[in-house]
């Protein structure tokens, strides 16, 4: 090709930037000696051309820069830096051998067809060094006029799901299974459903081959489902595209956000700013390890080992200045040009950890992120924990901007509906919005992200079905997963064809979820659960790439009655403020009447003993809103047997009517509060493992 005309270009922005004159590159190295930049033709691997950096023209301070002029935008670029490679002296990864992406890069190519491998042989035939490369991609996407949704965290429903497996089954029905298309297929179900906002697990760029292990029952290389393994964290994962190739994947996840905020519904991301996918000091370099391994990472002072705070082998520099700037340009990358609501934030614990990896009182990371005026409006939810034992569930900030997954609501709620003792007082403060987590830093009910289940463990028909877990076809002889699931088999170890069995389990799944959106803070629930999804008893399917981790949708048919169940449970939540407070019950009422009222069998009798395994609770419906609440009643028994509950007397000109029964067969389990009767009883049998949900009416409804 001709020669590039080039000028020496601007040090900002970082990455690539499309300008009158052309496209600046800028990269950020303090240690390397030279810079160059590599230049591809499509679909080739053999380079067209490459630019050496002049530190005298194109570097300003610690940063690489060049404008060339006329850019041919199909190019593909990536890096060649050439620096002392020093592991275990200085720490340092610099080899001219290595073609290295650029962190802003904002698509990849290569990586359009899922499962493909990208890499190209090396010696004797061994398998090395990416081919991936970097786009340069034209930002002109029409919006349409989109803007965000901004829906109140109170009135939210979070709904996590995996774009892959969401739809990859043979069941789903869709046109493109597996592809953000197909998130956009399932949008008139996701609304009749009523979540508020779709949680999706990691879009970012990954490598799905780097998972070595191998299923022993079918002897097939497994893959990396998730995707936490970041490869860019600007760029999105090109294979769920229909047409993932030349910067199309930013497209179609662009028409995807579009879409699902047209029939509003939000879009949270599950970002991974802890680790990245260059793994241990032997895996392999394809960025951050080869552009400044020193200052992306967290090292040992003396040996220079990664600190593996996270599990998979590295822990990013979170506080680091240079780490900070790239985290918070990204975060703005996918608010402003993607249209993304908020982020979930894996192993958040990370981000308050120092360069030398204790943790920090008042993490600058985690302030900035609270405080930047970008995000501002933009939901950030803390999953505030990490894989070496910190945990800080209720601690991890005391800005009121920080949502946290609740640990403790999970635990704590299993346990309950486990029959364990001492579970009682725990549930009741769960069910009130975890003041003893949240109220102390002046944060409220909605600091809080209530879950029973998540992509890591057991799903909810698993919880009622396994005592352990069964995690054989991941290769690894069930060593991986948690052991700690808090669940009860209900009398048989996974499927049967007990019916007794079969009828308690469906109904505990039911009572789950009674408490779940019954309760003040935030309900997220994964995708597949509202119509009994299994995993067959395997609680780490991060690598079941196969109807395993894969929604199968013949379940929505099967078990319809446990769907309708959830739609009319979101819809009651949503219908109802009394579900939804803002503030916690003790600071909102200054009368005698608290807004909840708690009690065992005995009518207003309390009973916090260890031994107890009932609860029931009154919401006062008149004290949360200017236009009046209707009250509830609701009852849960734990017990292996049913207990008699005694019914408060409903307030004046009001009338009891019974509108859920766990233990009752659809369509009796839930019914619309204009079809229900009038109850007349004085005491209610709540079967074991129910619950049962009562809704004060006007006597003339």
């Amino acid at each position: 090709m001709k020669k590039l005309s080039t000028s020496p270009g601007a040090p900002l922005p970082l990455g690539n930037t499309i300008t009158p004159e052309g496209v600046n590159f800028a990269l950020f190295s303090r240690h390397v000696h030279q810079v160059s930049i590599v230049f591809f033709p499509p679909g080739e691997a053999k380079k067209c051309a490459e630019i050496r950096l002049d530190p005298a023209i194109n570097r300003t301070g610690d940063i690489w820069h060049i404008l060339i002029h006329k850019f041919d935008r199909s190019l593909r670029y990536g890096y060649r830096l050439t620096g002392p490679y020093d592991p275990e002296g200085e720490g340092h990864y610099f080899s001219r051998d290595n073609i290295l992406l650029d962190p802003y890069a904002l698509a990849l190519t290569g990586g359009s067809h899922w499962g493909e491998s990208y890499k190209r042989p090396g010696r004797f035939g061994v398998e090395s060094r990416y081919l991936r490369r970097c786009c340069v991609i034209d930002d002109d996407f029409d919006w349409e006029g989109d803007r965000p949704l901004n829906t109140s965290l109170k009135d939210s429903v979070f709904y996590e799901l995996h774009v892959r497996g969401f739809t990859r089954h043979e069941t789903s029905g869709v046109k493109n299974p597996g592809a953000y298309d197909g998130v956009v297929e399932k949008i008139p179900y996701l609304k009749k459903l009523g979540i508020t906002a779709v949680e999706l697990m990691p879009v970012a760029e990954f490598n799905e081959n780097e998972n070595i292990c191998v299923d022993p029952e079918t002897g097939e290389n497994l893959k990396n489902l998730w995707g936490y393994s970041t490869l860019g964290f600007f760029a999105p994962k090109a294979s769920y595209a229909v047409n993932g190739a030349n910067g199309n994947q930013v497209r179609e996840f662009k028409e995807m956000v579009k879409a699902l905020h047209k029939a509003g519904i939000e879009v949270i991301l599950d970002v991974v700013f802890n680790h990245t996918a260059e793994g241990r000091s032997n895996g392999p370099v394809f960025s951050f390890r080869g552009l400044d391994n020193t200052i992306y990472y967290l090292l040992d002072p003396e040996t220079k080992e990664y600190l593996n705070f996270t599990g998979c082998g590295n822990t990013m520099n979170c506080n680091h200045p240079i780490v900070r700037h790239l985290i918070l340009d990204c975060l703005r990358y996918w608010v402003i040009n993607m249209h993304v609501d908020g982020f979930r934030f894996d192993l958040a614990s990370i981000l308050g950890r120092s360069q030398t990896g204790e943790i920090l009182s008042n993490p600058p990371m985690v302030e900035k992120i609270a405080e930047d005026p970008v995000l501002a409006h933009t939901k950030i939810i803390a999953e505030a924990w990490d894989a070496a034992g910190v945990y800080q569930v209720g601690s991890f900030s005391t800005s009121i901007r920080w949502a946290e997954w609740n640990g403790r609501f999970r635990d704590d709620v299993r346990a309950f509906m486990c029959g364990h003792e001492d579970t009682t007082a725990h549930l009741a403060t769960r069910i009130a919005g975890s003041s003893d987590l949240y109220q102390p830093s002046q944060r409220r009910p909605t600091n809080s992200i209530n879950f029973l289940t998540s992509h890591d463990g057991f799903t909810l028909s698993d919880l009622v079905s396994y005592n352990e877990k069964h995690n054989e076809r991941n290769g690894e002889e069930s060593r991986d997963g948690s052991d700690h699931n808090i669940s009860w088999n209900t009398g048989v170890e996974g499927e049967t064809d007990d019916p007794e069995i079969n009828t308690l389990r469906a109904r505990r799944m039911r009572t789950f979820a009674v408490i779940l959106f019954l309760s003040q803070g935030v309900p997220m629930f994964v995708a597949g659960e509202e119509f009994g999804r299994t995993q067959h008893g395997n609680n780490n399917t991060w690598c079941q790439d196969n109807p395993i981790g894969w929604v199968d949708w013949s379940l929505a048919r099967k078990n319809s009655d446990l769907l309708r169940f959830f739609q009319l449970l979101i819809a009651l939540r949503k219908k109802h403020p009394v579900f939804r407070r803002e503030e916690f019950f003790s600071e909102a009422e200054q009368s005698s009447d608290p807004g909840i009222r708690w009690q065992s069998t005995a009518t207003g009798e309390q009973d916090w003993s260890p031994q107890c395994k009932t609860l029931a609770f009154f919401m006062d419906g008149s004290v949360v809103s200017q236009k009046r609440d209707d009250d509830f009643f609701v009852m849960l028994n734990a017990h292996k047997g049913p207990k008699q509950f005694g019914i408060p007397n409903p307030p004046q000109e009001r009338q009891w009517k019974r509108i859920i029964d766990t233990a009752a067969a659809a369509p009796y389990d839930i019914i619309p509060e204009n079809k229900a009767a009038f109850a007349q009883e004085r005491d209610i049998n709540v079967a074991s493992m129910a619950a049962v949900v009562l809704i004060s009416k006007p006597l003339d409804t």
